[in-house]
């Protein structure tokens, strides 16, 4: 059940910072929140992995950010102090960078925790410049991201998207847009006959994404699917953000590739909290391509 309650303020520890949240994402990973709670941490349990807002206060030993400034932030919706979509959310100083240049509070939102995703999986598969990518679920936000920063490492994106996804998907940095269909690693096979480098799974294809890969290549899980053994060499990392929330260089690239335009925010809804039920439920059905942001 979802529902807007009333919460003692939380006070910033040594390298914590206190944020007045302006706006605060709606992910799909709110839904497991929603479902499953919090193993060891009693009710109620605050969804949400990031936000944009201001500084309204920080701990002792904090050097930045300071108060009054403007900034976005990730943090951990499984711990103590629940997610992002609070009033005033406490986060570590390492996880809140300035806002991108340009860039309001509410498309802001969007960029920290699938930023770092999209980092985190990069980084795991270690491509070269001039390699090739495959990402699964071309449209998606994550993908999106994904594709953008593969661009700026000079790799060759390969994804699929349904045919009015298509531009979008170009435009991201994608070099070869393929159709979705239930043959994902056939698809890319048409394209690239020895099989890509690289795969970045987002659409969570799992085994049946394989295929595309080449010997010894590499692949990216973000649902935790690791193969119960090897396939022709293939290493494939199981990835989870929450290994990259204090990652401040990666925020830091993620905010300056927003503010030069080269990693491009979703449309976004603007929605008030009483409205979040609604919002998960949009995202549970798939498909859409704005992004809910909750407004305070």
């Amino acid at each position: 059940m979802l529902d807007v309650a009333d919460l003692p303020a939380p006070d910033p520890r040594p390298g914590e910072v206190r944020i007045a949240v302006r706006a605060a994402a709606v992910h799909p990973t709110d839904s497991v929140t929603r479902e499953n709670g919090v193993a060891d941490v009693p009710p109620p349990w605050i969804p949400g992995m990031d936000l944009a807002g201001e500084v309204e206060s920080v701990g002792a030993g904090v050097e930045r950010p300071s108060v009054g400034d403007r900034v976005m932030a990730a943090v951990n919706a499984r711990r103590p102090g629940g997610g992002a979509q609070a009033e005033l959310v406490v986060a570590p100083a390492a996880s809140v960078v300035s806002l991108p240049a340009g860039l309001g509070f509410a498309p802001a939102s969007t960029l920290p925790m699938n930023g770092l995703t999209a980092r985190l999986g990069l980084e795991a598969l270690a491509l070269e410049p001039g390699q090739t990518l495959a990402v699964s679920g071309g449209a998606g936000l994550l993908a999106s991201y994904v594709i953008a920063m593969a661009r700026e490492r000079g790799l060759t994106v390969i994804a699929d998207a349904a045919p009015g996804d298509a531009a979008s998907v170009e435009a991201a940095g994608c070099a070869v847009v393929i159709p979705r269909g239930d043959d994902f690693a056939g698809a890319v096979r048409a394209v690239a006959p020895a099989g890509v480098d690289g795969l970045y799974d987002t659409a969570a294809l799992a085994a049946a994404a394989l295929g595309a890969i080449r010997d010894g290549g590499a692949m990216v899980s973000i649902r935790g699917w690791t193969p119960d053994e090897p396939e022709r060499g293939i290493t494939v990392t199981a990835i989870g953000v929450v290994t990259a929330l204090e990652r401040t260089d990666w925020l830091e690239e993620i905010r300056d590739l927003a503010a030069s335009g080269r990693l491009v925010p979703p449309p976004i809804e603007e929605i008030r909290p009483e409205g979040v039920a609604r919002a998960q439920g949009a995202l549970d059905a798939g498909g859409l391509r704005r992004r809910s942001v909750i407004v305070f």
